[in-house]
């Protein structure tokens, strides 16, 4: 998950986990793809779980379960679903790649669109809100939170999640040719 599918060896894994290369094969006989497939499915099964029990922690209303969602997303390594898509899934057999991309979408990215789409519904948000679009750039700007430069930024990662938050629900009330 760090380095990427086509920049890892099974040679890579073995040594970084004391194993022999043929214990690998021994237990993944599909060699690389289906250790790939394997730990991203359990990555995935397990962020996804983590994602919604957050969430449903934060309340009832959108603003609490986008904090719950940053929580969570913050607390744990990124998914690097960027990198996945345009350089993992390619390098994957294609119903492998479908399969995974389909198990992040509805693990990961559904349940903060159903969220988006539900305030929406219940009047907290605009009617005319892409949820979808919504959605997917707010998990984005969460996981490039962790890239971010500990030792220039002066907020915690979480406080600047939230300020995130208030501003996609908000806005930054842009206001062009004023000075303020």
């Amino acid at each position: 998950m760090r380095k990427g599918y086509a920049a890892t060896t099974l040679r890579d894994i073995s040594a970084e986990l004391g194993v022999s290369h043929a214990s690998l094969y021994y237990h993944f006989p599909g060699g690389k793809e289906s250790l790939f497939e394997a730990v991203t499915e359990k990555s995935v099964l397990h962020h996804g779980d983590g994602l919604a029990r957050a969430m449903a922690e934060g309340g009832t209303h959108l603003r609490g379960r986008m904090l719950g969602a940053a929580a969570w997303l913050l607390s744990n390594p990124p998914m690097d679903l960027i990198r996945m898509a345009e350089t993992d899934m390619p390098a994957l057999p294609e119903a492998v790649a479908r399969r995974l991309m389909e198990l992040i979408y509805v693990k990961m990215l559904l349940p903060i669109t159903v969220a988006f789409e539900e305030a929406r519904v219940a009047g907290e948000i605009e009617a005319g809100t892409d949820s979808g679009m919504v959605a997917s750039a707010l998990f984005g700007m969460l996981e490039s939170l962790h890239a971010a430069p500990v030792a220039y930024v002066r907020k915690s990662k979480i406080e600047m999640a939230g300020e995130l938050i208030v501003i996609m629900l908000k806005g930054i009330e842009y206001r062009e040719g004023e000075t303020v």
